[in-house]
């Protein structure tokens, strides 16, 4: 079932290349996050660590492997929705660092559909990655938004496209009710249903400063109506905030660890062009982090992160025509090879700092097995 296909394990005995994954073996799809932190517990030998994939942490594509045995991408959604922080609700001036689009495509004010939208994404990801299924995932502002019709409306419009298995919906914390999650728990039956809430700081404080609209209670009160309803639970959160020490951010992976959400995605704070943010830069109010740095901060989080925890992002994709700073945002590939060789040159990885009452039974169950 997809509540129990998220977690992998290597079984006593079985063939090296044999996981159970939610009570069935799997072939070929390991958790190294989890071997490791078993390796931490129980004294696994180096042999059972080479036996699995070169990651230290749980990524999005062993995830999805893992789920539907085979390789699924997500195509991005701009439905048009707003946001109570831009509005007027909360405010008319948005976070601090969102730009004009809400992190959307534009594709919506181009007039193209959810279909449209949907079919030119899987050209894309079929030709560029081979992909063969997708999530649809609506992503450009607040996705809960809107009267539940209007939801329902875009979410089976979407889920009908071909060969999509499941729905990601970004949002706020306090853009949720019962209506709002009943409706995406009426799809889990059928398809995988991700929920990804905006948490980006534990700090009221930073929160504060940033804009947001709510606080972090805001958060705890979301998951809590959320959880029980076969939905996966996404935290977004961003490294590198005004004011914000190591220490904060620690906290803040900590905090979201234990929440008990299913995936997190990181995010580098980065500034783009005519917002509150780029004046701050301007200002001299607003330093970026330098490219080291974020790492450290990126292989801290994944420490405190529980290894079965899926990782969706490890750092964000800004637009090179919108983009102030930091110009090594730009360079994607070589920010995510620095975070895989830190953590080898750390000799750490994803929850060697997290153990949940969950790990310590699936070990118990690999070993007793």
């Amino acid at each position: 079932t997809y509540a129990s296909a998220s977690y992998d394990i290597i079984v006593a005995g079985a063939d090296h290349d044999d996981v159970i994954t939610g009570g069935g073996v799997r072939h070929g799809i390991l958790n190294l996050s989890l071997v490791y932190s078993m390796d931490k517990i129980y004294g696994f030998t180096d042999q059972v660590k080479e036996m699995t994939e070169n990651k230290r942490y749980y990524d999005l594509n062993t995830y999805f492997r893992s789920v539907f045995g085979c390789r699924v991408h997500k195509i991005t959604i701009d439905a048009g929705f707003s946001c109570p922080n831009r509005d007027g609700t909360l405010s008319t001036r948005g976070c601090i660092f969102c730009n004009q689009r809400g992190s959307g495509t534009g594709a919506h004010a181009a007039g193209l559909s959810v279909t449209d939208q949907l079919r030119t994404g899987r050209l894309v990801l079929r030709r560029r990655f081979k992909a063969e299924k997708f999530m649809a995932y609506f992503q450009a502002y607040t996705n809960t938004y809107a009267p539940v019709e209007k939801l329902k409306a875009f979410y089976d419009e979407a889920l009908a496209a071909e060969d999509i298995v499941g729905l990601s919906v970004g949002t706020r914390p306090d853009c949720v009710d019962a209506p709002v999650l009943d409706l995406l728990a009426s799809y889990t039956d059928r398809y995988l249903v991700w929920l990804e809430y905006g948490v980006q700081s534990t700090s009221d404080r930073t929160l504060s400063l940033i804009n947001r609209g709510h606080d972090f209670s805001c958060v705890e009160k979301a998951v809590a109506m959320s959880r029980n309803r076969g939905i996966k639970l996404c935290a977004h959160i961003i490294l590198g905030l005004p004011g914000e020490t190591a220490e904060d951010m620690r906290r803040t992976a900590e905090a979201v660890a234990g929440l008990g959400f299913d995936g997190i995605k990181i995010h580098l704070l980065y500034v783009v062009k005519n917002t509150a943010l780029a004046a701050l830069l301007a200002d001299g109010a607003y330093c970026c982090l330098e490219r080291q740095e974020y790492v450290e901060r990126v292989c801290d989080v994944l420490e405190r992160l529980p290894a079965g925890m899926v990782v969706h992002r490890l750092t964000g994709d800004p637009h090179p025509a919108e983009l102030v700073a930091p110009a090594w945002s730009l360079r994607k590939k070589d920010t995510l090879a620095a975070i895989e060789e830190t953590l080898r040159t750390r000799d750490t990885w994803q929850g060697k700092y997290c153990r949940s009452d969950w790990e310590d039974a699936l070990v118990k169950d690999a070993l007793e097995f």
